[in-house]
């Protein structure tokens, strides 16, 4: 049978090949359009056999917030070409939105929630299968909080989402907040929630530096205290200073803001090499 454009349009909405590819596939598939589907998988399966080796270090990362929930995806590929593609793009934007839909708890339930009735991973080996690169689902982080923002730095690298423990924060200084995550990437919201081992880590070095310098053993510990109140005011989101005024940590800004105000938490992803 003859395969009309409208057919081949409709096989393009279903898994989201290539025009050529699509038309090919229902040329095999005598206008069948599981059948085509099915060729269309196979091949995104074949690929990505051969380039399993291959690193996807290039990608595109996306985040959104729906209400109280907040989300960033980074799906991965080969090349910067591709990444930068209008279909890849879309591809990152459909699965963000399967996140924001199902709020998945782990990469393996996104992979699994469906997209127009099909899994994230079937939609991605599509995409392998078109471009002929190796993708993935990079990352997935979420959050959920009485208000939440969503930061997407140009260029589709860096992204990053924050929950704040009042409901109705201001847009403008929600947006400060998280461009001030995306630009000083701190490890903490405050002190009292930086891991064991970090502290350890940073007194250890501060001893060792210490040490190094022939500094008296009797000083050393108030010598890496002191190293470690300056690693908190660079690394916890709270004790930053404010990026757009030093004046002012992240902590006192919001409480100009509202005194009881302050960040639940916050997620960072980023395709850049730190």
């Amino acid at each position: 049978m003859a395969v009309t454009m409208a057919d081949i349009q409709h096989l393009r909405k279903m898994t989201g090949a290539g025009m050529m590819d699509c038309k090919n596939a229902l040329n095999e598939a005598e206008g069948n359009f599981d059948t085509a589907v099915e060729i269309i998988r196979k091949k995104g399966q074949a690929v990505a056999a051969k380039r399993e080796d291959r690193e996807a270090s290039e990608g595109c990362v996306l985040a959104a917030t729906q209400g109280d929930f907040a989300a960033i995806v980074a799906v991965k590929c080969e090349t910067d070409f591709v990444a930068k593609g209008p279909d890849f793009i879309g591809l990152t934007r459909n699965i963000l939105d399967a996140a924001l839909a199902h709020k998945p708890a782990t990469t393996e339930e996104l992979l699994s929630a469906l997209i127009d009735g099909r899994p994230v991973s079937e939609w991605i080996t599509d995409r392998i299968g078109v471009t002929g690169e190796k993708m993935e689902l990079g990352a997935y982080e979420y959050l959920t909080a009485p208000s939440t923002i969503a930061y997407i730095h140009p260029g589709n690298k860096l992204a990053t989402i924050v929950g704040f423990n009042q409901a109705g924060v201001e847009n403008q200084v929600a947006k400060d907040v998280a461009m001030q995550v995306a630009a000083m990437n701190p490890i903490s919201v405050d002190t009292d929630t930086v891991p064991a081992e970090i502290i350890e880590r940073e007194k250890k070095i501060a001893r060792e530096k210490a040490i190094e310098q022939g500094k008296p053993e009797a000083i050393l510990d108030r010598i890496a205290e002191g190293a470690l109140q300056k690693y908190y005011k660079d690394y916890t989101l709270l004790s930053q200073e404010f990026i757009k005024d030093s004046k002012l940590t992240i902590g006192e800004y919001l409480k100009k803001q509202n005194k009881d105000l302050t960040v639940n938490a916050f997620r960072r992803v980023n395709l850049n090499v730190e």
